[in-house]
């Protein structure tokens, strides 16, 4: 197990901190909005003939998982558990703000509460949601955004319920009017998030880290590029991403898997695969010349530091090992960071996580102090402990306590 060293690290100070919410940003900054829109030309979601619908095809099972493609791209993944009394349905489109150029930064957050501002023939969201019981949401983060709803297993919910996330898929409204009054809960958003110190300390880790990649900047998007966001270009960049070839539809719980697979033809069947294709991102940061620092200033409460790695993609080989690395450094109370540092008194709490993302992205590793413990002092046993690896290798006690903890 290794940390990647070919980039150096990069340490940031700042003041207070919630770690649920440190560990809950990178996953998506979400949201959930209220209905009832004007238009936008629909794309066209063609009338199910009453012939044979389109065949999907079984593409592979993997632990009670099974894969299925429709013709024009869309991946549908089946989880079915009768043991549960409930139903979820979780619609993720691989678009995020690392796909966003230049003025678009926040645009797929945009989307994502406009999604829920209807379509021509579903005009009030919110209103069918509530009426059947519907508990959703949606979330934007770096590489994807996501739509899910749980209900009490019900053929007739589930089946709506697929049927308007198809109409969502290629006939939402994204209307100027309808941005123009979701503007005010996006703002609430992004001043929610000015004002937290841990938001504060993770962007500008970030920036500090990359100069290039879009996983420099945080899915909420620049207030600017926000508030003057062209519609057209908004509505253009759903065209691009929002189809079924770069969609994921995933079931699980209590369902008739035969029905689902006819309600799936019948509602996604029926949409184009699109003609655009959507071009492969490319951008990597060059190798750091060396340590990058930056510092948080606020009034108030403790200092906290944080300390940054680039690491690897989620799908790298060496993703497992990374993670494993983080929880030995960062767990309490059994982790090195916790042994070194808690319980000498030189912190008040450590943790450590990796960032499961598409691309090569951070492994965290974060201690916050008590009043009156020293920044570094705090600082010089956390690099230490990470050097520390070379020397004092992982051992197998270690490593079994994080497996059986993982």
């Amino acid at each position: 197990m290794h940390l990647h060293h070919h980039r150096p690290l990069l340490i940031t100070t700042a003041l207070p901190w919630l770690l649920a919410a440190a560990l809950g940003l990178p996953a998506g900054v979400g949201a959930q909005t209220a209905a009832v829109p004007p238009a936008l030309p629909p794309a066209v979601l063609p009338a199910v003939s009453s012939g044979l619908p389109p065949a999907l095809a079984e593409v592979t099972q993997v632990e009670g998982i099974t894969e299925y493609r429709l013709p024009n791209g869309l991946q549908l993944l089946l989880v079915p558990d009768d043991t549960k009394p409930s139903t979820t349905v979780n619609v993720t489109y691989r678009v995020g703000s690392r796909h966003e150029n230049y003025g678009e930064t926040g645009m797929a957050h945009l989307l994502e509460h406009l999604i829920f501002k209807g379509t021509p023939t579903t005009r009030n969201v919110m209103a069918e949601f509530s009426r059947r019981g519907l508990r959703y949401n949606g979330s934007t983060s770096f590489d994807r955004t996501n739509y899910f709803a749980s209900f009490t297993a019900n053929d007739e919910t589930l089946r709506w319920y697929l049927s308007w996330q198809a109409d969502a898929m290629v006939n939402s409204l994204i209307a100027r009017s309808d941005l123009d009054t979701e503007m005010t809960v996006v703002r609430n958003e992004m001043e929610s998030g000015e004002n937290s110190p841990v938001r504060a300390v993770i962007e500008q880790t970030l920036a500090t880290m990359y100069q290039w990649h879009n996983y420099g900047k945080l899915p909420i998007g620049a207030r600017a590029d926000v508030e003057n966001v062209d519609i057209g270009r908004l509505q253009a960049f759903y065209r691009q991403y929002y189809q079924p070839d770069n969609a994921t539809l995933i079931l699980s719980g209590r369902f008739d898997t035969a029905k689902v697979l006819g309600w799936v033809s019948q509602y996604f069947g029926p949409l184009p695969k699109p003609q655009r294709s959507i071009a492969a991102t490319y951008t990597v940061d060059p190798v750091q010349k060396g340590e990058r620092s930056t510092t948080v200033r606020r009034k108030g409460g403790a200092p906290f530091l944080l300390a940054a790695w680039h690491g690897v993609a989620a799908a790298d080989a060496d993703f497992p090992a990374t993670e494993a690395l983080a929880a030995l450094l960062g767990n309490a109370p059994s982790g090195r960071l916790h042994k070194r540092l808690v319980e000498q008194k030189l912190a008040a709490s450590t943790f450590g996580f990796t960032w499961s993302v598409a691309e090569p992205g951070p492994l965290m590793l974060g201690v916050q102090l008590a009043p009156g413990q020293d920044v570094a002092t705090a600082r010089n046993a956390l690099l230490a402990t990470v050097d520390a690896l070379a020397t004092e290798p992982v051992t197998a006690d270690e490593l079994e306590r994080v497996r059986t903890q993982w």
